[in-house]
């Protein structure tokens, strides 16, 4: 299907096919709201079945991100809820589905041109089972980008294919079972279509490929027109053999005259295609995990990297106390963590990592850290703060306590990367500021400075004494809908001014200062101002401690514009925060052509010297038509200067703003609007630094890895800098062992290629996923890509549990209105045969009782239920994540009586899914 200009836009997922946005090279459906239809249906479908389960409704009060994850979640939670998480995660699905036209644009199986069936359901199967792996060990982010890839290749089949000419209205479900054949495709001496010289007629396919139900796909040649004798072509103006008889083309990307209804027959199959994968991948993940996948869940996300050396006993009880804090005070509430990491670290050793959703787990592991050992000061901080930016998802707050620099700090690079990638927020607590010194070893504390401060967090220094009162700073920030309205630094220090807009919307707006010797005055729309030196008055409640300035706006502040005075000739940074659902996730992007054009998120930095472009769905109270966007702009940290963006409104929130030069000097991005709910100006950042670089990295990931094999990944390479001998980098978060070039020669204006290798151990655990940083660097100008990769276990089963129902009991009445009184059974077999085993059973449909029997295999199961609950449905999962399911149904049997059991069996046999596996 056509590429989509925005490719990121959850706009058209919740407004359903309807085109917002004109897709380049055509019009019709296209892969992101054919993908946005399937993926709302399936939330909705889902979040309905989890409040059942709960005991509550699930009845949002709009169709926007934000009241659609509120009703999810529940009513019983209190409060704002972002539904920013959402937005992200489908953010990625959808980049990720527009890269395959990119990225693997030559390449059949990816696209089902050529007939290449086999190997395009190969990729499908394989993908599905890695994502379930990925959703087994918790890596979603992983699970969303290989999702995304796969739907594209599926979405493809319909377009590129016969199947919907051959009169086909439903999924091939073989595409998704590799256990299923895919059968009657033409062989390659079969011609299959008749010659087309104006290059689009309504029907080329040839009558006797139709009349035999033969499957066919168009050829694909970008650099060739070369095909075997009498084949269709894909068609359009990228595909030279449409100039090659039989000329034309046969696919269903866009919308024609010639085509429209069988166009509009590709997307409705397509459509449900998707939701079948989906559904598979729910059922084997579980309806929470697979939420969790898609970002239903609260947005904040807890994240401890502790330092346990012998002098930090303080400072891990003052952890302690505000993870125990934090779990009962917003326990049933919207800030109630969706989530909770811990990274221990000191020296040699970090980690391991304690990822749990289960608050009492956290509690346990948090008891178990104890102080010991140390003494030589550095420690390997920043191993612990890699292990956490790569666990966490994406727009994490992690807070980092330790008392000593860093002694692994050739990780700086690396971690700057990461927090640019994931757009992370880094807090450091320092104590015991005695050790400020430079280790002869290690970094500086200077250099948590750095990081805090390119991640949009703060570094808290304090004694050891002042540590509670610092952490008020995680309650605050460990909340849902959190925001950032200004965010500025001065080094060197200066006295200054900064001016920011509060919304009627937002709420616990916090302004933190840090720095030494620093005076400021607060001064509301209305002229009413408050001295630093008044801990209490007109406007907030000011609280010093050691180098930070917390200051609480009053519940009653006025909406308008606001300003900070700030006296210092001392480095300081400002920032003010607040909860609200207005907000805005961006990435950069850049063009790419080809048979079906769009647009790409930008890995690395931006390039210095070169206009950028930059994809921002913005979020609203009641979705995105509560908010008007004014102005969106390119800020520099350090001197408020800005660089405003030329802004496309390209429907439902979603803007492309693009900047005729992107600022040399670090930078954050700034979104100015109106909220038409309360009719107020409001503002909003982004917390993470950006900057320019003239290196670029381009690499691709092509396939999963596999347990104990290389795995070659080429990457290229670019400047348009200096010339020279750059030094290559490249690190991964599971140690894994490496090969790369240690620097390439390169020539401005030319990509040099290279390669690196990287071995999982034979032993790694299948769905284990490995984020790899790779940079480049000449003198003071580096870029970088971050890449994701997944350990797949070669799949050797791909046969779905078994089920058998053996017997059935009914004794309901003939009035249904009677039928609390009566009650049905049904017993089943439930076997993997010789296949992985099963891993779980459940209950999909019907409101009875399902209960083992008989452990063992097969295992038998029993379910009762009332007569009013006539339909059931067992599903069961084998280790793999194949899915196996058993279905009954007693309508047609109510008024049967309860002696014509035989029969009523025999029913039972022709009306149930069986699931066959071949000898």
């Amino acid at each position: 299907m056509t590429s989509l200009l925005g490719l990121a836009v959850l706009a058209v997922t919740l407004a359903g096919p309807a085109l917002a946005f004109v897709p380049i090279g055509g019009g019709g459906s296209t892969h992101v709201s054919i993908t946005g239809t399937a993926m709302l249906q399936k939330v909705m479908e889902t979040c309905k079945a989890v409040a059942a389960d709960n005991g509550y409704d699930f009845n949002p009060t709009g169709n926007s991100p934000e009241e659609i994850v509120q009703a999810c979640l529940g009513p019983t939670a209190t409060g704002d809820v972002s539904g920013a998480k959402f937005h992200s995660a489908l953010q990625e699905i959808y980049m990720q589905n527009g890269l395959v036209d990119r990225d693997f644009v030559n390449s059949a199986p990816h696209h089902f041109n050529s007939e290449a069936f086999l190997e395009g359901r190969s990729l499908i199967t394989e993908g599905v089972a890695a994502i379930k792996a990925n959703i087994r060990n918790e890596n979603f982010q992983a699970a969303r980008e290989t999702l995304g890839k796969i739907l594209h290749t599926l979405q493809d089949f319909y377009s590129h294919s016969n199947w919907v000419e051959l009169g086909h209205k439903e999924p091939y479900l073989s595409l998704i079972r590799q256990d299923l054949p895919i059968e009657n495709i033409a062989d390659i001496s079969t011609p299959t279509c008749s010659d087309c010289a104006g290059g689009t007629c309504g029907n080329q396919i040839l009558s006797n490929i139709l009349n035999q139900g033969k499957l066919t796909s168009g050829y694909m040649g970008i650099f060739s027109n070369a095909k075997p004798s009498g084949k269709c072509s894909h068609g359009g103006p990228s595909d030279l053999t449409s100039l090659a008889v039989p000329r034309g083309g046969i696919h269903k990307d866009e919308r024609r005259t010639d085509n429209q209804e069988n166009h509009d027959a590709a997307v409705n199959v397509a459509t449900a295609a998707t939701l079948q994968l989906l559904e598979d991948i729910r059922l084997a993940a579980g309806d929470n995990d697979f939420l969790r996948m898609l970002g239903i869940a609260r947005s904040s996300v807890v994240c401890f990297v502790i330092d346990t050396t012998g002098s930090m006993s303080d400072d891990i009880e003052e952890a302690r106390k505000v993870v125990y804090e934090i779990i009962d005070s917003k326990k049933g509430t919207q800030d109630e963590p969706s989530e909770y990491i811990l990274v221990p670290f000191n020296d040699p050793k970090f980690g391991p990592v304690t990822k749990t959703v289960d608050p009492e787990i956290m509690k346990m592991e948090i008891s178990k850290l104890k102080a010991q050992g140390g003494g030589d000061e550095p420690e390997m901080c920043y191993s612990g703060i890699q292990l956490a930016l790569t666990t966490a998802p994406s727009y994490s707050n992690i807070y980092v306590f330790t008392d000593a620099s860093a002694k692994d700090a050739n990780l700086k690079d690396t971690l700057i990367a990461l927090i640019r990638t994931t757009k992370s927020t880094v807090n450091f607590f320092m104590t015991n500021l005695r050790r400020r010194r430079r280790s002869t070893r290690g970094g500086t504390f200077n250099d948590y400075k750095d990081l805090a401060l390119a991640s949009g967090g703060q570094a808290i220094q304090v004694t050891k004494g002042e540590l509670p009162q610092a952490t008020d700073i995680i309650l605050d920030t460990s909340t849902s809908a959190l925001v950032t309205v200004l965010q500025q630094d001065r080094n060197p220090g200066k006295p200054d001014t900064f001016s920011f807009s509060l919304d009627d919307s937002l709420k616990n707006i916090t302004i933190y200062i840090t720095g030494t010797s620093i005076s400021f005055t607060l001064k509301n729309p209305a002229g009413v101002t408050q001295s630093s030196s008044q801990t209490t008055g007109a406007l907030a409640t000011i609280k010093p401690v050691g180098n930070l300035w917390r200051s609480s706006l009053n519940a009653d502040r006025a909406t308008g514009t606001w300003q900070i005075n700030i006296t210092s000739n001392n480095p300081y940074t400002v920032k003010v925060t607040g909860q609200s659902t207005i907000a805005f996730i961006y990435d950069f992007v850049e063009k790419f052509e080809g048979p079906h054009p769009g647009y790409s998120v930008l890995t690395g930095r931006p390039q210095e010297g070169q206009p950028a472009n930059l994809m921002l769905p913005v979020m609203g109270r009641k979705g995105p038509s509560s908010l008007k966007i004014k102005e969106v702009s390119l800020i520099t940290v350090s001197s408020s200067g800005s660089t405003n963006a030329t802004i496309s409104d390209m429907g439902n929130g979603v803007i492309l703003a693009t900047v005729p030069l992107v600022p040399k000097e670090e930078f954050v991005v700034r979104v100015k609007g109106i909220d038409t709910v309360s009719n107020t100006e409001f503002q909003r950042q982004s917390t993470t630094q950006m900057s320019v670089s003239k290196v670029n990295i381009q690499a691709t990931v092509s396939s999963s890895m596999e347990p104990g094999k290389v795995f070659t990944l080429p990457f290229s390479v670019f400047t348009n800098g200096a010339g020279g001998q750059y030094k290559i980098n490249a690190r991964n978060d599971r140690d894994f062992s490496m090969t790369y070039p240690s620097s390439l020669s390169l020539i401005p204006g030319q990509y040099t290629n290279a390669t690196l290798t990287i071995t999982p151990p034979a032993g790694t655990i299948s769905g284990t996923d490995v984020t790899l940083t790779l940079d480049a660097s000449l003198g003071s100008d580096s870029n970088y890509v971050v890449l994701r990769l997944s350990v797949l276990e070669k799949i050797t089963d791909f046969y779905p549990p078994l089920c058998e129902i053996i017997s059935v009991q009914v004794a309901c009445p003939d009035d249904l209105s009677q039928c609390h009184s009566s009650a049905w059974e049904l017993v089943a077999n439930l076997t993997d045969g010789n296949g992985t085993g099963i891993d779980s059973v459940k209950l999909q449909q019907g409101n009875g009782n399902l209960t083992e029997v008989n452990h063992g295999d097969p295992a038998q199961y029993r379910y009762n239920a009332s007569c009013c609950s006539q339909v059931v449905e067992i599903v069961a999962v084998d280790k793999i994540g194949n899915v196996g399911k058993c279905y009954h149904s007693i309508e047609r049997s109510a008024s049967a009586p309860a002696e014509r059991l035989s029969v009523l069996v025999m029913l039972s046999l022709l009306f149930s899914v069986f699931i066959v596996r071949p000898n």
